[in-house]
């Protein structure tokens, strides 16, 4: 680690560690959501909605307090892309959710929920290797895993897009499907830009 001379304000590592908590409920919500029935989804969705804007409030306060302070704990510019890919990946995840409810899709292919999974395992990772940041110790392991998961998603994915078109029937119901399924893969690559990014913040310190 460099030496640093001048103090620098370390409350970036609690906010960005708050952050990341709002994944891991994010995509719990979202899991609970993909085994109800319709009118306990809609109860879900509402929920991970308010966790979304919970994870807006937490990535706002990071870009005020950016602003606000003059030596930052690594680079700003690290700092702002990090909270925005944080937060790039709720929005998804609750896109996802929203989106399962207003097309009233009444069952979901059984791959979805392995997509959900590899998100799920995403954000716990996510939310532990955030507090890590103050040591930069233990985080290749992290960015390693999340790349694994993102390959795994990949392959999900494919799959997914091969079954519907052998599977479904419907057109509409079949464009519904797909742009699900395509947003749960956003998801997933937004947690490997996070994991990138961490990588790239902690060869800087190094």
């Amino acid at each position: 680690m460099r030496l640093r001379m001048t103090p620098r304000d370390t409350s970036f590592f609690d906010l960005l560690a708050a952050l990341a908590q709002h994944l891991v409920t994010g995509s719990s919500l979202l899991a609970e959501l993909l085994g109800a029935d319709r009118p306990a989804r809609k109860a879900l969705a509402k929920q991970l909605s308010e966790a979304e804007h919970l994870a807006d409030d937490a990535t706002h306060t990071i870009m005020r307090r950016l602003n606000q302070t003059f030596v930052t704990p690594f680079d700003r510019d690290d700092i702002y892309a990090l909270a925005s890919a944080l937060d790039d990946c709720m929005d998804f995840m609750e896109e996802a959710a929203d989106l399962i409810v207003l097309y009233k899709v009444e069952e979901l292919p059984a791959r979805v929920s392995e997509q959900v999974q590899v998100l799920q395992r995403a954000s716990e990772l996510t939310a532990e290797a955030m507090p890590r940041l103050r040591s930069m110790d233990d985080l290749p392991e992290y960015w390693v895993e999340v790349n694994r998961l993102e390959n795994q998603a990949d392959k999900l994915h494919r799959k997914l897009l091969a079954e519907l078109f052998d599977n479904v029937a419907d057109p509409i119901l079949l464009m519904k499907l797909k742009e699900i399924i395509e947003i749960l893969e956003e998801a997933a690559d937004a947690f490997e830009k996070v994991a990138n990014t961490v990588e790239t913040i902690a060869l800087k310190e190094s």
